[in-house]
């Protein structure tokens, strides 16, 4: 334990400059040859293949898995790409501990299912690395379809798009593309500036510009794109980030997990990075884990976190839930924020009620608390659309979509985070930009 590990507050510095390269490389080491050989001999190639039906983009993941084992990696990830364009990303950063490999036969057999994100990771980044393109565009449309957010959702709607012959532009409010993949995702996870490789690679079939520094509401409204473009795509995402409605969290030293994240993952020299030596991460989502284990690889002495809820129903997964354990990150349940403790206004603590369920199953306090001395506070308890509408409905905070994708206005589609529909995951994000992408050609068609 190094010197600066003792500061208290908040300070950079606190780890031997060596050890970042190697608290925050790759989670998953990526399988040799032999080893992709070894794994996908395992698969039983189901013909009724229950973990292609749990994969939201629908991989035919016992025919991308034959045909690694028959030598044939690029067959593979062209099996892959016709789903879903960004495999690279979702075989890094998927819960297919909950997803596919859930579903596995092996899981239910011997407890131990076949690696099918490791294995899909094998066959994409082969891809990615001989620049194989396995898709042509078709002849042009002469339409235009405008994507707002170049994320997992505005990029697999934009490529899926390019593909049939329509030109597209891509607006997205951040300096570079990628969205949550760029932004959002532990840096562990997509170490070697994989997320810009990919929008490279999904860009590279043509057809597709990409405009950054441009935002909804404020260099555009909804209402010019409509008038501009054949068809709208919106797949912003959420920009804003839900308060903690917590006494004092205008404090200095309380800050947002999501804009935490994204700080470490555009930054070139981990030991300037601030951190406090006691952290404590309010939240029981992947948000939540990836602050909170990055709080402990940047060398935060303790972190803990605090969900109001109980294990069972946190988001974060099982797997994501036993790594923050692994890394010594404490989690607590049944806690919520009462109040933030400070000093000359600085977190010096931060006060919580146990929560209990009445006898109506409502989540209340139980008029009991208590405090963790801490000198940083991460919120990560969910986040909130960054627009009023602008002429779409908007249900629980999010764009109201029917199947399709279609929102109430003309013309326009909308998916990923910001829609109505499925779960927060970044596959969710890239089946929903498909699938619409589809719809919107269906409709540039006449059909």
């Amino acid at each position: 334990m190094g010197e600066g590990m003792l500061k208290d507050g908040i300070a950079p510095g606190r780890l031997p400059p060596t050890q970042y390269a190697i608290n925050f490389g790759d989670l998953h080491p990526p399988l040799d040859r032999h080893e992709a050989f070894v794994e996908a001999d395992r698969c039983y190639f189901c013909y009724d293949a229950p973990c292609q039906t749990a994969c939201p983009t629908s991989i035919d993941i016992p025919m991308f898995i034959r045909e690694i084992l028959t030598g044939n990696p690029l067959g593979a990830a062209e099996t892959i790409f016709e789903q879903n364009i960004l495999g690279g990303m979702c075989a890094r950063v998927c819960p297919t501990e909950q997803l596919c490999e859930e579903a596995c036969v092996r899981e239910a057999a011997e407890g131990k299912p076949v690696k099918i994100g490791q294995l899909q990771r094998y066959a994409t980044d082969a891809a990615m690395a001989a620049d194989a393109q396995f898709f042509t565009r078709a002849a042009p449309s002469g339409k235009r379809v405008a994507v707002v957010g170049a994320g997992p959702a505005g990029l697999s709607a934009a490529h899926r798009l390019a593909l049939h012959g329509h030109d597209v532009i891509v607006y997205d409010a951040r300096p570079k593309a990628g969205g949550l993949n760029e932004y959002g995702i532990a840096s562990y996870k997509t170490p070697g500036g994989f997320a810009q490789a990919e929008v490279d690679y999904v860009t590279a079939i043509g057809g597709i510009t990409i405009e950054t520094g441009k935002s909804l509401g404020q260099d555009f409204t909804l209402s010019d794109l409509a008038g501009t473009f054949d068809a709208v795509f919106l797949g912003m995402g959420l920009g804003g980030v839900n308060a903690l409605r917590a006494e004092g969290e205008d404090a200095s030293g309380v800050d947002n997990a999501i804009d935490f994240i994204a700080t470490l993952r555009q930054s070139s020299d981990l030991s300037s990075l601030p951190i406090g030596r006691r952290v404590v991460v309010i939240g029981g989502g992947m948000t939540a884990v990836d602050a909170a284990v990055q709080s402990k690889l940047l060398g935060a002495e303790e972190v803990t976190m605090v969900y109001r809820r109980g294990k069972e129903q946190m988001n974060a997964s099982g797997f994501e839930q036993d790594l923050a354990a692994s890394k010594g990150v404490s989690i607590r349940h049944w806690l919520a924020p009462r109040r933030v403790v400070a000093a000359a206004g600085k977190v010096t603590g931060i006060e919580l009620s146990y929560m209990a369920l009445d006898g109506n199953g409502n989540l209340k306090p139980s008029g009991e608390t208590t405090t963790i001395a801490c000198d940083q506070v991460f919120k990560a308890i969910g986040q909130t659309l960054a627009t009023d509408g602008e002429g779409v409905t908007l249900v629980g905070g999010k764009i109201e979509v029917d199947a399709e994708g279609r929102t109430t206005m003309a013309k326009v589609w909308a998916g990923g985070d910001c829609a109505t529909g499925g779960d927060d995951l970044t596959v969710t994000a890239v089946a929903e930009g498909r699938d619409a992408a589809e719809s919107i050609h269906r409709f540039l068609s006449g059909n």
